[in-house]
Order: structure tokens, then sequence, then C-alpha cells
């Protein structure tokens, strides 16, 4: 039963990676709606590996419990090892990716706001940012 949790937490960290890819990709050509509709699905995969990793502890942990004499890496088989280092891998690859696509979202973040900025001047009021009222480009008549 570990093993299948193993190999299905790793099928949904690549699924994350691939779907975080696409966002990289989409965010590179300006398309923001493919980003916001792969959301949902982002989430369901994200839940879903949580989910799978709970399991893999509670296996684990069972292991342990059942046989209190013996270490962890001697409870194990050669293939879950090899699937918990494969685990460890992606979860690094995702970081990874998640890294860049942040990056990349701040870059685009702070180019709006900047271009807000210059179109629309704020000034703090308090702790508010509101509409300059010496705007040039804006100016309310009544």
């Amino acid at each position: 039963m570990l093993s299948h949790h193993l190999q299905s937490a790793l099928k949904d960290l690549r699924d994350l990676i691939k779907i975080t890819e696409s966002d990289i990709d989409d965010i590179k050509e300006a398309k923001n709606d493919p980003q916001f509709d792969r959301l949902s699905l982002k989430e369901e995969k994200l839940k879903s590996f949580e989910t799978k990793k709970a399991m893999i502890d509670h296996e684990i942990s069972s292991l342990m419990t059942q046989n209190p004499d013996m270490d962890l890496p001697k409870l194990l088989s050669e293939e879950q090892h090899l699937l918990l280092d494969d685990l460890k891998v992606e979860l690094n690859n995702l970081r990874d990716v998640n890294k860049h696509y942040a990056r990349l979202v701040l870059v685009v973040s702070n180019l709006y706001n900047n271009f807000l900025e210059k179109i629309v001047p704020t000034e703090m009021q308090g702790y508010q940012k509101v509409a300059s009222k010496n705007s040039a480009i804006l100016e309310v008549r009544v």
C-alpha cells in the first residue's frame, strides 16, 4: 500500500510541475486566462498530494509501530526507497519551478503597478493610498 501511495504522490507532483511550467509559458506570452483556468486543477492536485502524503506518513508510522525494534530503512523495500528518493527529487523540482514562476509573477505585478501609478498617481492619506488630487491625466469636471 505504501508503494501505491508513493507512486500516486509522485504522479501528483509531476502533474503540478507540468501545470506550473504551462503557467510559466503563458505568463511569458501574457496569456492570463489559461493560468486562471488551471488554478482549480492546481489546487485539486495540491490537495490530492497532501492527502497522499498524509497516507504515506500513516503507513510509515504503522510500519514503525508494528516493528518497534527495527530501523525505518530496514522496514522499507528497495522499491520504496527509490520512490522516496524520487519524491524528494520531484519536490525539489517543484520548488525550483515555483520559484521561477514566482519571480515572473513579481515582475509582471511590478510592471502593472508601475503603469497604474503613472496613469493614476497616488498619495498616502494615513495608511491608505488614494488617487492624487494633482493628477495630470485624470481631471474631474462637474
